[in-house]
């Protein structure tokens, strides 16, 4: 099992920049595929980004390709979400998410552990 905890969020201009980070427990951090998600009020659950479990992979939604970037860190556990060219519509709640396998990555369904999430405003 994996407790996941997302920081970073916060108020942004558009135009401007976050990275999250997503710091999970346990020695198995390796073992887990990594994505992003995030939902914005009245929306469903959206897609942002996966990375496999060495870090050598990763996928992206289509709008976010050339601005979002996912990485991690296997040594610290942590998962990170660089947002670049943010846009008012990226404003939503952003959660990180762990599954066994890179295999249907764009789906929720298939994650096992997810964070709580953080908070990503951005004013036009």
């Amino acid at each position: 099992q994996v407790q996941l905890v997302e920081s970073g969020g916060g108020l942004v201009q558009a135009g401007g920049s976050l990275r999250l980070s997503c710091a999970a427990s346990g020695r198995t951090f390796s073992t887990y595929a990594m994505a992003w998600f995030r939902q914005a009020p009245g929306k469903e659950r959206e897609f942002v980004a996966h990375i496999n479990r060495s870090g050598t992979n990763t996928w992206y939604e289509d709008s976010m390709k050339g601005r979002f970037t996912i990485s991690r860190d296997n040594a610290k556990n942590t998962v990170y979400l660089q947002m670049n060219s943010l846009k008012f519509e990226d404003t939503a709640v952003y959660y990180c998410a762990a599954k066994y396998f890179s295999d249907n990555y764009y789906s929720p369904s298939g994650y096992s552990y997810w964070g709580q999430g953080t908070q990503v405003t951005v004013s036009s």
